[in-house]
């Protein structure tokens, strides 16, 4: 059977910033792994958005169990390249027979005429999305992140009507589709709108699953891999001042989706077993030991001409400026949940694992409606009079909470630290 032993344990960093020593998903893993191997073992798998630091991760622990063939799909180009680097570098073996990364954006032409001339996949994982806050700063902006996650999915969906050798399909969600105040959750939610919604024509009996799971530490983008950077180039740190926010480790969110994309419960979105009052972390605590683990103590201001000006004295003393910011830009949350309202938690056969029923809009026709639209802006129709407030107006109609839940400032990440 496959040891697990190495993928489970947690560095020392991890280990502080989540408070445990080896992935909460370790006993269903290990409990899961006959049951997995099984399934994967000599299977072909497609993976969306591989080059991402969910994705990738996802992907070192399905390789464990030994598929045939693991095709890789990303725009990123130098994603992939360090992608297959790292795995070819890893003490872990390749155990995949065949192992192919493609630079392909998947919804362009590339993609499509290579898609249809490869043979059938077990298993399709997507981890395709425009995934930041920062991101709503203009509605182009916004547009691409409802092209991205949501009508590229729906494009997904004609690719795979007629493969009927596919069994299962899984798209990433966030945390911050649940009760969305950004429009970054609010084209996760419409994602899973678009990947559970009979009106899409996915093809029966393919089982489709999703997760929302919380901020994973040190990934791609993240605030504290910002804080690497900082680190490495000599410059001050910042963090949102009051924000407490749910962690998981890097390895912890490619165990999540190993399981909730293999072995989650169709039809629904699967969250972790983590609980506010012994899991939110206060980001001011989490900057204390991120420095801590580098040998350093913070030195906090709000100051940033402070900031900027005393890394050099600072770290003669062995301290590191961290800039205290107010969590007032658009869509921002102080805290984080997995379950909106009107929504149902309720347990699966994994211990850290829960599962929230897709619930689809109380009209039928709204998310019809409003990818019809959706079109016919992206189409050039209307064009001139695409705003914020626009697009805002056309996602209540499916969302109607998010007329009032979306957190409006005329502030951006962009013009912050």
């Amino acid at each position: 059977m496959t040891d697990l032993s190495s993928a489970l344990r947690l560095n020392a960093l991890d280990c502080r910033i989540v408070g445990r020593a080896e992935s909460l998903f370790a006993d269903d893993l290990r409990a899961e792994a006959a049951a997995l191997e099984e399934q994967i073992r000599g299977s072909r798998i497609l993976v969306i958005g591989g080059a991402g630091s969910i994705g990738s991760q996802t992907l070192k622990t399905i390789l464990r169990f030994a598929p045939k063939t693991v095709h890789v799909i990303d725009h990123n180009e130098n994603g992939l390249a360090e992608l297959v680097r790292d795995l070819r570098s890893s003490p872990e073996p390749v155990l995949a027979e065949n192992l192919l990364t493609l630079p392909f954006d998947y919804a362009g032409a590339p993609f499509r005429l290579w898609f249809a001339a490869q043979e059938d996949y077990d298993y399709v994982l997507n981890f395709a999305a425009l995934k930041h806050v920062r991101s709503e700063k203009d509605p182009y902006s916004i547009l691409a992140m409802l092209d991205t996650n949501v009508l590229k999915l729906v494009g997904l969906s004609q690719l795979l009507a007629d493969r009927g050798g596919l069994k299962r399909l899984f798209c990433v969600s966030t945390d911050k589709a649940a009760n969305p105040s950004s429009m970054m959750g609010a084209t996760k939610r419409l994602m899973e709108h678009a990947l559970f919604s009979p009106a899409i024509g996915w093809r029966q009996g393919l089982a489709i699953t999703s997760a929302r799971f919380a901020n994973v530490a040190l990934s791609n983008g993240s605030l504290l891999q910002s804080w690497q950077h900082r680190l490495a180039a000599r410059q001050p740190m910042a963090c949102p001042e009051g924000c407490r926010r749910f962690f998981v480790a890097l390895p912890e969110s490619g165990h999540l989706c190993t399981l909730a994309g293999l072995g989650g419960e169709d039809g629904n979105i699967h969250v972790p077993a983590l609980n506010p009052d012994d899991h939110l972390q206060l980001l001011e605590d989490v900057a204390v030991w991120f420095l801590e683990e580098h040998g350093l103590v913070p030195f906090f201001t709000r100051d940033e001409d402070e900031a900027l000006s005393n890394v050099d004295a600072l770290a003669a003393q062995g301290k590191w400026p961290v800039l205290l910011t107010p969590l007032d830009t658009a869509g921002e949350k102080p805290y984080e949940e997995f379950v909106a309202k009107n929504e149902t938690l309720m347990e699966t056969r994994f211990s850290k694992l829960h599962r929230v029923p897709y619930l689809a809009p109380g009209d039928p026709e709204a998310f019809p409606t409003f990818l019809a639209r959706l079109r016919e802006i992206g189409g050039g129709s209307g064009a001139q009079r695409l705003t914020v407030d626009h697009l805002k107006s056309l996602i209540a109609e499916v969302e109607e909470d998010f007329a009032h839940s979306h957190v409006v400032s005329t502030k951006s990440l962009d013009q912050r630290m």
